[in-house]
């Protein structure tokens, strides 16, 4: 059986394309489950409409994402934090820290998009990766200072 699948299923193919199936998968899986319908010419049509549009919505939230991390790659952020000897600090400096310092500086980004690796335990220099897009990744610049005391 003819079908266009609406979402990626592994080893059949991804959303968009016509493959051709058995007909028990089709009837059993793809097509209760929503992951494609049957080839015809008006689900094609209507297939390549909304492709168009996502691939239109893309465009635009990749653009957006382009500009946040060229306003992100601008900025240098600066925490002020206690440290003892070693330049250790007392506690770390989390993604939420810098969530905090981006609303700061007037960025709104979702604190789970900064990539942090582990927590930040020592005084320093660090380039934080901060995902915007799945194919957009914004480099931040971030110094982690001793707090004047």
């Amino acid at each position: 059986m003819r079908v266009v699948l609406l979402e990626q299923v592994e080893k059949v193919g991804s959303a968009g394309d016509q493959v051709e199936v058995a007909d028990g998968f089709a009837r059993n899986f793809l097509i209760p489950s929503r992951k494609a319908v049957a080839a015809t010419s008006a689900s094609i049509k209507s297939l390549d409409h909304l492709l168009r549009q996502n691939r239109e919505r893309e465009g635009r939230l990749r653009h957006a994402a382009e500009t946040m991390a060229g306003r992100i790659a601008a900025l240098h952020c600066v925490i002020a934090r206690r440290a003892g000897e070693q330049d250790r600090l007392f506690g770390a400096v989390t993604n939420q820290d810098i969530y905090a310092a981006l609303v700061t500086q007037g960025l709104e980004v979702d604190r789970r998009k900064i990539l942090l690796k582990e927590p930040i335990k020592a005084l320093g220099s660090y380039t934080i990766p901060i995902r915007l897009h799945p194919e957009v990744v914004a480099e931040l610049r971030l110094t982690v200072e001793r707090v004047g005391d």
